[in-house]
């Protein structure tokens, strides 16, 4: 298992499928803030309602110059539906071989109802212009989190 990044370090690169053919490569990126939100599985409750935070403040994060990008195991066509179903703009990340997600250090053991399992803890990585990390926010709640964030981008 990799160990948790930190503020300061590089951001791990990768390239991941994104929708409509395309990829989401970090490198990309790099000039803007980057948010990473990492989440367990298209369209469930909370993971919805993360992903329509992020969209709902999506012009703003724009005008403080940060990219965001949202990242899950699902694949795209799970993406595209979940995009599709909740009017969502963001950008969707595929990581179904899960590169980036272990890179980043957030596929770890969770329980639920006393059953142990590997998954994806939800995290948000906000990353500078310079490609390092500035902030990162594990076991994300997501009442008042996308607004978190953003306030944070907009201090970069």
């Amino acid at each position: 298992m990799t160990a948790q990044l930190q503020t300061g370090d590089l951001a791990p690169d990768f390239t991941l499928a994104g929708g409509k053919g395309g990829e989401v490569a970090l490198s990309a990126l790099r000039g803007s803030k980057v948010v990473l939100f990492f989440y367990p599985q298209d369209d469930t409750e909370t993971c919805t309602a993360e992903a329509i935070a992020f969209n709902a403040l999506s012009a703003k994060f724009a005008k403080a110059g940060a990219k965001i990008v949202g990242i899950s195991p699902d694949s795209i066509a799970s993406h595209e539906k979940f995009r599709k179903k909740h009017g969502l703009a963001l950008t969707l990340a595929a990581d179904e071989a899960r590169t980036a997600i272990e890179a980043y250090g957030i596929w770890r053991e969770k329980t639920l109802l006393g059953r142990k399992y590997m998954g994806v803890e939800r995290t948000t990585v906000l990353i500078d212009n310079h490609g390092k990390i500035a902030q990162v926010w594990r076991k994300v709640r997501i009442a008042g989190h996308a607004e978190q964030v953003l306030a944070a981008a907009r201090a970069l």
